[in-house]
């Protein structure tokens, strides 16, 4: 009788466990393709909300969409990291094979499985870095991770296509001994339910108490609302303080206006209650006070059609300005904000006027304003 060699014996001791099966892989294919497909929906939302295209005028309504989407994107994604894990788990063996390829059809599929692990791997250890803000790679996140993610989504079309009809094969049929499998699905499906009930406090309120894993929590900062750029980091401190403030409006109009804080405080003021969130998934509901910006510019003789450009006292960053389309103009939600929660604004939250808008990330929400320009 011819023994096998000890590094075979030894390998097939590792691969032994019966949860290394095709039914166990394809629940937990089934899930991280539920998963990221969420992800990718939410995270394209979020990124043309920041770089919408020429042609692309975002709803101001439902005022939470953003609050929603973005929140679903980073707490889904948190919550995705256990089932990425498992799967791992699951199917290394297969991906320890040997040899490593058998066929140039063995070898395109594996390159496309190298290039799913790998961009699922990247797109969630460069999301969870730029959540916890720790920015510890030389290359823009937003970039790479927009880019990226067509790359995970196509190889994982592809996946799903060669794998099909396995996992409806395996999935669908009854089995008969499942009782290890359903543990440890079950462990899994609770450790990222865990991840996210520690995590959604972060914007749902209710569950605040519990967001132990959250970057930032509702209840925090100035006035109760989180802080991500405060005004020594954006270095307007003294700029913002200076007393011979002005907001300008001007552009393509027939009137140009100039404000002091003590003119705008006495314009018409408007109370509302509206989200602040951000890209890293937090938000957080506040109330403000403050002028419309609509008022301001149908006092200036915008046109119907305008775009405006609003302009903060930073000297740079690529959020310095941002543009509001006529959607978000118009609605008599937006304002130019001068108060927060019954409050004058702190500084970190844009004193001495800052924007506020439904449905708009919170890049977007420009601080420290100086300048209203109308295209």
């Amino acid at each position: 009788m011819v023994r096998q060699p000890a590094v075979l014996g030894r390998a097939r001791g590792r691969f032994s466990s019966r949860l290394h099966d095709e039914r166990t892989a394809s629940w937990l294919g089934v899930w991280l393709a539920v998963a990221f497909g969420t992800a990718f929906v939410t995270g394209l939302i979020s990124h043309f909300m920041q770089h919408p295209p020429d042609w692309l005028r975002w709803p101001s309504r439902p005022v939470n969409l953003y609050r929603v989407t973005q929140g679903l994107h980073v707490i889904g994604g948190l919550a995705t990291i256990p089932l990425l894990l498992a799967k791992l788990w699951t199917v290394y063996p297969r991906l320890l094979q040997w040899p490593p390829v058998r066929s140039a059809r063995h070898a395109t599929e594996r390159g496309l499985v190298f290039l799913l692990v790998a961009g699922a791997l990247f797109q969630l250890v460069t999301g969870l870095l730029n959540i916890a803000y720790w920015y510890a790679f030389p290359f823009p996140f937003t970039v790479a991770h927009y880019w990226t993610a067509y790359v995970v989504v196509g190889a994982l079309l592809v996946h799903i296509a060669n794998e099909w009809s396995k996992v409806r094969r395996t999935v669908m049929k009854r089995p008969e001994d499942g009782i290890d499998r359903r543990g440890f699905l079950f462990t899994v499906a609770a450790a990222s339910a865990a991840v996210a009930l520690t995590t959604a406090g972060e914007t749902f309120s209710p569950l605040a108490r519990l967001a132990v894993l959250a970057p930032r929590r509702v209840g925090t900062g100035p006035a109760g609302v989180p802080v991500n750029t405060t005004a020594l980091a954006a270095g307007v401190s003294a700029t913002a303080r200076d007393g011979g403030w002005r907001l300008t409006v001007t552009g393509r109009v027939g009137r140009e206006l100039s404000f002091t804080l003590a003119e705008l405080r006495a314009l018409p003021q408007h109370t509302e209650r509206l989200p602040i969130s951000c890209v890293e998934g937090w938000s957080a509901g506040a109330t403000w006070t403050g002028v419309r910006l609509r008022d301001l510019l149908r006092m200036a003789g915008a046109a119907d059609d305008a775009r405006v450009r609003v302009e903060s006292l930073q000297r740079g960053g690529p959020y310095r300005k941002s543009w509001v389309d006529p959607p978000h103009w118009k609605d008599p939600l937006t304002l130019l904000a001068l108060d927060l929660n019954g409050a004058p604004l702190d500084l970190d939250h844009g004193s001495p006027c800052r924007l506020i808008a439904p449905n708009r990330p919170g890049v977007l929400q420009t601080k420290w304003l100086n300048a209203v320009v109308i295209a």
